[in-house]
This record gives C-alpha cells, sequence and structure tokens, in this order.
C-alpha cells in the first residue's frame, strides 16, 4: 500500500499506508490525521481539504479540474501550482512516498 505523509501546519508528520482508489482527503479521515476537515465528504462542494503538495510531487499527480480549481478559490490561503483538494487526489502505487502539508485553517 502507498505511504503518505501529511504535515500538520505546526510539522507534526503523520505517515500512514493509504489504499489503492481512495483519495488522500479519505487517507487522512481514516487515520484520524488533524487539519483535514473535508465537510464534504469528498464531493468537491468545498474547500476544507485543502492542502500543499510537497514541491517535488506536483508534477507527478494529474492535474486539477475547472471545478477543483474553482473549489480552490474558497481556501484558506491557497498558493498556485501547490494547493490541492486532497479529495481530487486518487491514491495508486505511483503516489508511494507522496508529501502532503495542511495550511493553518481550513477556512
Amino acid at each position: 500500500m502507498p505511504r503518505i505523509t501529511y504535515i500538520e501546519h505546526d510539522g507534526t508528520e503523520h505517515t500512514v499506508e493509504v489504499g489503492n482508489g481512495l483519495s488522500v482527503m479519505e487517507g487522512a479521515r481514516d487515520n484520524d490525521i488533524p487539519g483535514i476537515e473535508a465537510d464534504c465528504g469528498g464531493a468537491c462542494a468545498c474547500a476544507t481539504c485543502h492542502v500543499y503538495v510537497d514541491p517535488s510531487w506536483i508534477g507527478k499527480i494529474p492535474a486539477k479540474d475547472d471545478a477543483e480549481a474553482d473549489m480552490l478559490d474558497f481556501a484558506a490561503a491557497p498558493t498556485s501550482g501547490a494547493s490541492r483538494l486532497a479529495c481530487q487526489i486518487r491514491v495508486g502505487d505511483h503516489l508511494d512516498g507522496l508529501i502532503v502539508r495542511m495550511p493553518e485553517t481550513q477556512g
């Protein structure tokens, strides 16, 4: 199973195994990782699973679609390029070692 590292705003790291086919958001939820609220449950209808993808991984994940880009307008402190919605990143073996950081607040 791929291992994903979630880094809280204060620097606390959580490295967990996340099943293929789940989203990065579901991996956080299923492992009780703080910092990802996921109010809409993964429907890309809020921005409470906002994460910053580590720069070394930006080119290795699929590009965001228009719906995700629009929803990121509602995220707290988005950054171009690194900001993503964790619910829109599907986990597969190709993401083993992925690192995401959480913002100070989800909105």
